[in-house]
């Protein structure tokens, strides 16, 4: 004997319900402090080390030549201030 219609639609609302509440948790997961932070810095770590662990120099040599253009700037100005 198959179901009713209405004991079908109980079980399609059940499996929706529990579909939403996946999703809800999913979502209060992804917007919770602590996990957005984990994911900033695994991307930050991402474009400074490759997946084997080494270092990507072609976008660690930029940061840290603009790093030392900064601190240069900032000397000279202090300098000629003075």
């Amino acid at each position: 004997m198959g179901k009713s219609e209405s004991d079908q639609l109980v079980d399609e609302i059940e499996e929706i319900r529990l579909r939403l509440a996946s999703t809800v948790d999913e979502l209060v997961d992804r917007a919770h402090p602590k996990s957005i932070a984990q994911r900033s810095l695994a991307n930050l770590k991402g474009h400074f080390v490759d997946a084997q662990g080494s270092p990507r120099f072609e976008n660690i040599v930029p940061v840290v030549a603009g790093a030392a253009a900064v601190v240069t700037a900032i000397v000279l100005v202090r300098r000629l201030t003075r």
